[in-house]
């Protein structure tokens, strides 16, 4: 077997873009995000009650992410073998959405790995799957917009589900007793440290119920089953540009640590000015803005990579990351200072979660697709293992400036990787 290039996919060309698929994926991303933002918006905080370090954060956060990434390449080469996608995707999004409530029952940093690791290990099920059906429900000019809706309502979870973090945060410290109910009718946690944040875990499950079931509205295109796929063989067909592309987005993966860490060093640096519940209040309302631009930028950073040769266009965005990695290794006791780089924070994700994801099928024809973003999803799992462990391990032993400063080196060489390599255009164009 052979790769070929997009224009052979047989797929026919659907009159919309924005489509019934196009809508009901972007509300199933919606309510993911504000399930799982939620719970991460305060993450950091809470492990700062119960006793654990930035290096067991950078553990679990890198952890997490090295169990989705190889369960992704998994995912995505079932799908092309069985010819569809949509059940094990229902699958990940249940997945996700019970494995956060774990958190609400955590009185050491231990079961916050084993629900991250769970919780993720559904993202890595769900996530090349729902992205290879997204893109067979587009003509592939339309695939920049319908990423980048997708993204936007993504993230627009990710801007709700923080906002609604800071709000809860807020009524416990005006109406405690409220908050404290939500979690008071389960035995050896209403008098655990962190109450606060155990109950905003526990309501998680609303938004995540919501997930599952706005997934399973949507439809697929099912193709003829593909029993003789071979792993290896179809790893190997993967076109050899495709391959020099996942190395950049590795080396750049290898600087992208998880926003916990940004929003952890929010926290400690503004704690001396407005106290451990103010910082972290002010740290969920940042995060919240990275996410409000996350959301705003991703359409149109969607909709513009056409014009443009898409890997030199992706390796801006990993230098407005680099950028923003120094920001926060020199971060300064001042809101504006955080306000500047976690809206940085949210241009540079969205560029690289949109167009990495639209990237792929300029590579890569819809009969593997699904292997295709299972493969960036190692690719981006492997980077991202190392770059949290590497900058958590650095802040627990230097402290946090060598860190970021690490981060913000590797980003920019992984700018500079992908400006090199060969780009193919949505029609196979080199």
């Amino acid at each position: 077997m052979t790769a070929s290039t997009p224009e052979q996919d047989p797929t026919p060309a659907p009159e919309r873009w924005l489509n019934r698929n196009v809508i009901l994926f972007g509300l199933t991303s919606f309510f993911s995000d504000f399930c799982h933002e939620m719970a991460t918006a305060v993450l950091p905080q809470f492990m700062q009650a119960i006793g654990a370090s930035a290096a067991s954060l950078g553990f679990i956060e890198g952890s997490a992410d090295a169990a989705a990434s190889f369960v992704k390449l998994g995912a995505g080469f079932h799908s092309d073998k069985i010819g569809h996608r949509k059940a094990w995707t229902v699958v990940g999004y249940a997945l996700t959405a019970g494995a956060i409530s774990l958190f609400t029952f955590a009185l050491a940093w231990p079961l916050i790995l084993i629900g991250r690791v769970i919780g993720w290990f559904g993202r890595g099920i769900r996530g090349p799957l729902r992205d290879a059906m997204l893109a067979d429900s587009v003509a592939p000019a339309d695939r920049g917009k319908a990423f980048g809706f997708h993204r936007a309502g993504d993230t627009a979870g990710a801007v709700i589900g923080p906002l609604a973090a800071f709000g809860l945060l807020s009524l416990a410290g005006s109406h405690p007793r409220f908050v404290k109910a939500i979690t008071a009718w389960l035995p050896g946690i209403a008098h655990a440290g962190g109450w606060q944040f155990r109950a905003i875990f526990l309501l998680t499950l609303i938004p995540g119920a919501l997930s599952v079931l706005t997934v399973l509205l949507a439809t697929e295109k099912k193709r003829t089953p593909n029993h003789g796929l071979k792993f290896w063989q179809t790893i190997r067909s993967l076109p050899r540009d495709y391959r020099t592309f996942l190395l950049a987005v590795t080396l750049f993966g290898m600087a992208d640590f998880a926003p916990t860490l940004m929003i952890l060093r929010a926290t400690t640096v503004l704690e001396s000015r407005l106290g451990i519940l103010g910082a972290a209040r002010m740290a969920a309302l940042l995060y919240t803005l990275r996410n409000i631009v996350y959301a705003a930028a991703s359409f149109p950073i969607g909709a513009l990579s056409d014009r443009f040769s898409r890997t030199r266009y992706l390796a801006v965005g990993y230098a407005v990351a680099a950028l923003t990695f120094l920001g926060f290794a020199f971060a300064l006791p001042s809101v504006g200072w955080f306000v500047i780089f976690f809206s940085l924070a949210g241009v540079f994700i969205a560029w690289e979660d949109t167009i990495e994801g639209v990237a792929v099928r300029d590579y890569v024809r819809t009969e593997i697709a699904g292997t295709g973003y299972g493969a960036l999803g190692v690719a981006n799992g492997i980077g991202d293992f190392a770059s949290s462990v590497i900058v958590g391990g650095l802040w627990a032993a230097f402290g946090p400036m060598l860190g970021f400063v690490y981060a913000a080196l590797v980003g920019l060489a992984g700018a500079i990787v992908m400006a090199r390599v060969p780009a193919r255009s949505a029609h196979g164009e080199r």
